[in-house]
């Protein structure tokens, strides 16, 4: 960098000219620029990246010559990827920010409180007059944001409504933010501090057990540092962790503070509270409460999920044909792969040959994604479609339920060994199928999900042992068994036309 300079004023280096250390060094440079380079560069120091109308903005300028001339000099780095194409090293971002240049326009610390206080706001405008609502603009304006917020303790501002429709479509792009290494042993100071960590341990979910999760939000929470409407940001996603962990009361109390604020995410907490109905197998209720939910609450979705437990995977199929098209015309681009995966799962029970294409078309919308619970419903969804058929399914499901262990998630347990219930009820592998039901019973005993035990019965066409927990059924325990038997019936019948 230094070299370059020196030749782009046509002088020749000379070995003098290096024997600095690396902030003397910047120092030099910095002196070589105009002062309204000088002042543009500093501005610039502050972003990850940088377009020349977003650095005159950040300058503060109204002009912006001395932002392109910046950009030609060697030390700004241009790509053509990403939201804007100019960049600073971080090292040289650092070293300029702490470089003692002893130059007559050198800035004060209100100086630098000032140039953030402007980039914040030029963020916030990047982030607004974007119409397509393009999601890498939304992430690139959020971390940015969130950085400035964090380091020179701004008010959130604009960071709340960004952060709603970060999460608002369940993308989960990664929100990585360097450690704020003054402050990183004591914890969380400031609502931009808790802000920071609610969006990673959201994001990080996906790749963290839930218990991690539970863990950082309730953390957030205990430090009263975010406004109302991120508490109910932290709160609804703790409680979907508390769900997905088998804390269902927890997870209940938490969905219903998040319903009775009314906010933002009052739908996606009713629709929470649905769906824990569900769990416990009053299905009458969830069924009346989706009836309520609207698109915000994904309707279509919760009826999929109630109609295949009832072996009606017809009305199961059409529900989630449904929700998709919903989600599809709002551009939820989340929501569609989700919502595939639970089609594709539902229709492995009643058309292994057309799951094919479901399970495809699954694995193709999750894969630019990062939705792993989704990720495990169409795996389980594979082993499905090849109940009966693939001598592996065994095998393949200990594999995944060694990563179902390490995800937290465990509802996907008692759907995986619901999966090979049917699987040895096809095959009529009674004793193997007493010792999945065993264990199925295990994995629901807290009560969630013990429908599944109803579930595995009416597959072998057994009697209930004494004791079970017996679900409310729609249209009775009856039909549902004989819809459940037929399933299995019609797999066999396949398998004797494929032998």
């Amino acid at each position: 960098m230094r070299y370059l300079e020196l030749r782009r004023s046509g002088r020749q280096p000379q070995v003098t000219d290096f024997d600095h250390d690396f902030p003397a060094l910047i120092a030099r440079t910095l002196s070589d620029l105009t002062a309204e380079e000088r002042h543009v560069l500093r501005s610039v120091s502050l972003l990850d990246a940088f377009s020349v109308p977003l650095a005159t903005q950040v300058a503060g300028m109204d002009h912006d010559a001395p932002a392109l001339r910046l950009t030609e000099r060697p030390f700004i780095r241009e790509s053509s990827c990403g939201v804007w194409p100019f960049h600073v090293h971080d090292l040289i971002r650092a070293a300029i920010r702490n470089a003692d240049d002893g130059s007559d326009d050198r800035w004060s610390d209100q100086d630098w409180q000032r140039a953030a206080q402007r980039a914040f706001h030029a963020l916030e405008s990047q982030w607004r007059q974007d119409l397509r609502r393009d999601r890498a603009v939304l992430v690139g304006c959020l971390q940015q944001g969130l950085l400035l917020a964090r380091d020179f303790r701004l008010d959130l501002g604009w960071l709340a409504d960004a952060a709603f429709q970060y999460v608002g479509d369940s993308i989960w792009e990664p929100l990585a933010l360097p450690a704020a290494d003054a402050r990183s042993s004591d914890g969380l100071q400031t609502a931009a501090d808790a802000l920071v960590e609610t969006l990673s341990a959201i994001a990080r979910r996906q790749h963290e057990h839930r218990e991690s999760t539970a863990g950082r939000l309730s953390a957030v929470l205990a430090s009263q540092l975010l406004p109302d409407d991120l508490v109910e940001l932290a709160t609804y996603y703790l409680a979907k962790a508390q769900r997905d962990l088998g804390l269902t009361d927890d997870s209940r109390r938490g969905m219903q503070r998040v319903a009775s604020a009314d906010g933002r995410l009052a739908s996606a907490a009713r629709r929470g509270l649905a769906h824990l109905s569900r769990l416990s197998g009053d299905f009458p209720t969830a069924v009346e409460a989706a009836g309520r939910l609207g698109w915000e609450g994904r309707h279509h979705r919760v009826l999929g999920d109630v109609w295949w437990v009832q072996g009606d995977m017809e009305r199961a199929t059409a529900a989630y044909l449904a929700a998709r098209s919903e989600a599809e015309e709002h551009g939820a681009v989340g929501e569609t792969a989700m919502v595939q995966a639970h089609l594709a799962f539902a229709v492995s029970f009643a058309d292994p040959l057309r799951a094919d294409d479901e399970l495809d078309l699954a694995d193709r919308l999750l894969s630019r994604l990062s939705l792993r619970s989704s990720e495990m419903t169409v795996r389980i969804a594979a082993l499905v479609r090849d109940a009966g058929f693939s001598v592996d399914v065994p095998d393949r499901a200990a594999v995944l339920l060694a990563e179902i262990g390490v995800s937290g998630i465990s509802y996907a347990a008692a759907k995986l060994q619901l999966a090979l219930c049917f699987h040895h009820a096809v095959l009529d592998a009674q004793d193997v199928l007493v010792d999945a039901i065993t264990r199925l019973r295990e994995l629901t005993q807290r009560g969630d999900y013990a429908y599944y035990v109803e579930i595995a019965h009416f597959m072998a066409g057994l009697p209930f042992p004494e004791h079970t927990a017996r679900a409310r059924w729609i249209g009775g325990e009856r039909q549902t068994r004989e819809r459940w038997r037929h399933l299995v019936e019609t797999r066999r019948s396949r398998l004797g036309t494929t032998r």
